[in-house]
């Protein structure tokens, strides 16, 4: 299942390990490693973190919000960065600020913020005047994911970051706590295996035993990773936890199955890259039907922006954007690439609110009514499989220990 070269292979991704990743011992989580591996260097640094509510001011003025029930990723936010940062890492890593600060809830995953913005004072200030400009680090813990425009403002104004939407305690001590020097290595590793691929086939296997096959189309492009380093000046932003390839599909034909937030089951059709109708399996049928109406409505928001396999082997945190860096998994995203290198922009969408980037995750504890049965790699006229019921291939597992 694993290849034949697994003696050569770090503990972490020993057949026992892959095969029971909770099992997987991690030191304990480290702000002052954290950033020190991510961001070198980090002297002379000036960071903030942001954090996100539906009302900011009720709750950041005064740190209101610590005296609620609820806000557990912000609450972390607080504990694990903004603490940690005034009791002593801050000063370790030669950096100054530290400031706090709270931006309006998204309320979808990668759409641009508002520029409001408040410090904990209650004071009303401005992203794009205020804290862009005044910060070489923003560190946005958030309940949406951020990535998307804060690659854009970070080009513009020239800071560095990370997101790290969802933030839980299974995250903070797995997939934070991990060496990201090693994160960096294996993803490159398998990047290499995976580049200027002609297209991927992935095969979905329904509990009825069809098969579904999707063909994502990718042109022989370079494959891009995300690895969690983000070093020197450049300005860039890291999404942590780290550790996927991707690809950005050019094109995109078949079928697939999707798990709804409702747990509704349907079979979605895709041709020239886009989703264009939702079948029922199981489950709500006006859950399908609303989706059906938003892709009639406005069909840029079927349009598949991604194409990405997890690269680290982690417990599951029941949050995505860990899951999805699973050896194992794949997935796919509707909606904007822009932050991907992609032609996907927030204006071709019909409305602010559908130019979301959202990610459609293949994972055995997210979605257990499928199975990804194969996924396999077209290029150079030779065909490689990369995946099965959720494993690597020996292909993958030879690449890692090259």
């Amino acid at each position: 299942m694993f290849g034949t070269t697994t003696s050569t292979l770090p503990e972490y991704l020993s057949p026992e390990i892959l095969l029971n990743p909770e099992k997987r011992e991690f030191p304990e989580f480290d702000l002052v490693r954290l950033l020190t591996t991510v961001f070198e260097p980090t002297q002379d640094c000036r960071v903030c973190i942001l954090i996100d509510f539906d009302e900011p001011l009720a709750h950041i003025k005064d740190f209101a919000f610590l005296k609620e029930e609820g806000y557990p990723v912000q609450k972390n936010a607080h504990k694990y960065f903004y603490e940690a940062l005034r009791d002593g890492a801050m000063a370790e890593l030669g950096m100054s600020g530290g400031e706090f600060f709270a931006y309006r809830c998204t309320n979808g995953s990668n759409l641009d913020l508002d520029d409001d913005v408040w410090d904990t004072a209650g004071n009303h200030l401005s992203l794009d005047k205020d804290i862009y400009p005044a910060y070489d680090l923003i560190l946005c813990v958030s309940t949406f994911s951020a990535t998307a425009p804060l690659t854009a403002k970070a080009k513009e104004y020239g800071f560095r970051g990370a997101t790290l939407h969802g933030l839980n305690d299974v995250i903070l001590n797995s997939g934070l706590a991990v060496d990201y020097n090693e994160v960096s290595r294996d993803a490159e590793k398998l990047r290499i295996a995976l580049t200027n691929a002609d297209s991927m086939e992935i095969d979905f296997t329904l509990e009825d035993g069809r098969v579904l096959t999707a063909t994502l189309g990718l042109d022989n492009q370079d494959a891009q990773k995300s690895h969690g380093l983000c070093h020197g000046k450049k300005p860039d932003i890291a999404n942590l936890p780290a550790g996927e390839v991707y690809f950005v599909p050019t094109d995109a034909n078949g079928q697939f199955p999707m798990k709804y937030e409702d747990g509704t089951l349907g079979v979605l059709d895709v041709k020239d890259r886009c989703i264009y109708r939702s079948t029922l399996i199981e489950g709500n049928q006006a859950t399908i039907d609303s989706h059906n109406a938003r892709l009639a409505d406005d069909p840029m928001t079927g349009t598949l922006g991604e194409l990405g396999f997890g690269t680290q082997v982690l417990p599951v945190s029941y949050a995505d954007i860990q899951d999805e860096k699973v050896l194992g998994t794949c997935h796919l995203a509707t909606g904007r690439d822009d932050h991907l290198g992609g032609d996907i922009l927030p204006e071709m969408f019909k409305k602010h609110e559908n130019a979301t980037h959202d990610d459609i995750l293949f994972a055995p504890h997210k979605t257990p009514n499928f199975n990804v049965s194969q996924v396999r790699m077209n290029r150079d006229g030779k065909q490689e499989i990369l995946i099965e019921n959720f494993r690597p291939s020996a292909y993958l597992m030879d690449a890692l220990a090259g």
